[in-house]
C-alpha cells in the first residue's frame, strides 16, 4: 500500500510555490478541421501524459510549463502565448515508493509549423504523439485532465 504524505510536510521550509504544485503545457495544433494535442510518455511508466514538472525558481508558472515542454518534448513556444486552462490532480509515486497528491496548473499553447524541435534534452527518453483531443482524453489516466481534453 502506498503511503500518502504531503510534500510540504516533508520539506518543512517555505517555497516560492506550493510544494504540492506542478505545472504543465497543453500543446495543441490545428490539423485539417480538428484540433490535436501533443502527448508524451512518462519516463518511469511509459504512460501518456502532457509535459509537466515542478515550477522553476525565477520563472513564472507559464514559463516553467514551457521550459518543461522544451526539455520533455522539444516544444519551442513563447510563454507569453500560454494561457491558463485549468488544473488537475494526480498521485506521484516517489523514489521511496510513497505517494503524494499533486495539483498541476495547466497552460494551453498553440503550436505552429517549426515549433517542435527534432533534438531536445530528453529526446530518446520519451515518445511524442499528436492525437485528436478526444482520443487524448482516452489515453491519459487523470480524470480531471480527461475532462479538460474533451473540451479542447
Amino acid at each position: 500500500m502506498v503511503q500518502m504524505t504531503s510534500l510540504s510536510a516533508r520539506a518543512g521550509v517555505a517555497a516560492a510555490y506550493p510544494p504540492d504544485m506542478q505545472v504543465a503545457a497543453l500543446c495543441w495544433r490545428k490539423f485539417g478541421d480538428r484540433k490535436e494535442v501533443l502527448l508524451i510518455t512518462s519516463r518511469d511508466t511509459g504512460r501518456w501524459i502532457v509535459p509537466k514538472g515542478w515550477p522553476i525558481e525565477g520563472l513564472t508558472p507559464a514559463q516553467s510549463a514551457l521550459r518543461e515542454a522544451w526539455e520533455e518534448a522539444g516544444v519551442r513556444a513563447d510563454a507569453d502565448k500560454a494561457r491558463p486552462c485549468g488544473q488537475f490532480r494526480y498521485e506521484k509515486i516517489l523514489k521511496d515508493d510513497s505517494g503524494v497528491l499533486l495539483t498541476v496548473l495547466l497552460y494551453k499553447v498553440r503550436l505552429r509549423a517549426g515549433d517542435l524541435a527534432d533534438s531536445f534534452p530528453e529526446e530518446g527518453q520519451r515518445e511524442r504523439l499528436w492525437v485528436a483531443a478526444k482520443k487524448a482524453a482516452q489515453m491519459v489516466e487523470e480524470a480531471e485532465l480527461q475532462k479538460i481534453l474533451r473540451t479542447v
